[in-house]
């Protein structure tokens, strides 16, 4: 294979999106892209390379749900099984469908769900393709430590959307021990839902840091994937996760301080997901969806970025007011902020980098 030229990246391609003040001065300075669409998919708004390839990471996960839920009903008639059908109805119940869609933070309800969802398929936690982790939430990370308990992989954030591969692969009679693998009909099946939701082919593919495949888009292909999820017709596959992610958002993140949860929770009937280094895709129910990518890697100012688009494109947000900005401490007390700065106006060229 020919040897790819890494080019050097200036911030100067990419838009100023957010600051980082503290006690009056501009500490930090955070890049990247950000694209808001409107209800018909017309570009809105945009800020950055908003045509430029990203890894979505976690942020594709609704996409890669919808399309284990797709896969495992593709067969299911009258005619199917009485376990096949099981199956599917499994994917389908609300919870489980929004923790294959989320990126839980591993507490105790969350681990019952994954084990009921893989006991459907007779599988147990050794399925699972995910790496061992520690839960995210810090109490139960806390407490298992102090226990003894070791890493496991249904407490790693990406164990839901594990079992929902697995659960896909035995509804369709498709092996599981290889279930990662990009040749995998299902893994090919995931590649080309994605596509067809974002509007255009995949690239680059990779793997995620859970194993999986991963597979790159256009930030504003990114923003098509949540804009079909929230408005394709009631009782669709596509409709199915939206509703559950909505439903059920603590399954989607956490019941603690997550950020998609919270923001679900401020706006009902928005949909969030964020990945990591910097991805953050939400639509709201009207049809507006934003993507946003920090080319520093950092998510804590995705949600105000967002939050910012959603604003500047007319769509009401006063009831995620407290997530607008993240407040900076010192001494444990609020010195300053962190907070979205934006400029929708100024070309791409003379983007400041000061």
């Amino acid at each position: 294979m020919p040897r790819r030229e890494h080019r050097p990246v200036t911030t100067h391609r990419y838009a100023e999106l957010a600051r980082v003040v503290r006690g009056g001065f501009v500490e930090s300075r955070h890049y990247g892209s950000v694209v808001v669409l409107d209800p018909t998919g017309a570009i809105r708004l945009s800020a950055g390379v908003p045509d430029e390839p990203v890894l979505p990471r976690s942020t594709l996960k609704p996409v890669q749900a919808l399309a284990c839920l797709t896969a495992a009903a593709a067969d299911c008639t009258a005619d199917s099984t009485a376990a096949a059908a099981r199956l599917v109805d499994a994917l389908r119940y609300g919870p489980a469908l929004a923790i294959a869609a989320g990126s839980h933070t591993g507490d105790d309800r969350h681990v019952e769900l994954v084990r009921e969802l893989l006991a459907t398929a007779s599988l147990t936690d050794d399925a699972l393709g995910c790496p061992e982790d520690w839960p995210e939430d810090e109490a139960t990370r806390e407490r298992l430590i102090r226990t003894g308990a070791p890493r496991a992989r249904v407490r790693m954030n990406c164990s839901g959307k594990h079992a929902a591969m697995l659960v896909a692969c035995v509804a369709r009679t498709w092996p599981t021990r290889d279930y990662l693998d990009p040749a995998h009909p299902l893994q090919r099946h995931i590649a080309d839902t994605v596509s067809r939701l974002a509007g255009t082919p995949v690239g680059p593919v990779t793997v995620d840091g859970c194993g999986a495949p991963l597979f790159g888009l256009p930030l504003t292909g990114l923003a098509r994937t949540f804009q079909a999820l929230v408005s394709a017709p009631e009782g669709s596959p596509e409709a199915q996760v939206a509703d559950a992610m909505r439903a059920h958002p603590a399954y989607v993140g956490g019941w603690h301080g997550h950020p998609n949860t919270d923001l679900m929770r401020a706006l009902p009937g928005v949909l969030a997901k964020g990945g990591a280094e910097g991805v953050l895709g939400v639509a709201t129910p009207d049809g507006h969806a934003v993507a946003v990518k920090v080319v520093d890697g950092s998510p804590r100012a995705t949600t105000v970025i967002a939050l910012a688009a959603l604003d500047a494109a007319g769509v009401p947000v006063t009831g995620a007011d407290p997530l607008r900005q993240v407040p900076v401490l010192g001494g444990g007390e609020p010195i300053g902020a962190v907070t979205a700065t934006i400029d929708w106006t100024t070309p791409r060229s003379t983007q400041r980098t000061d």
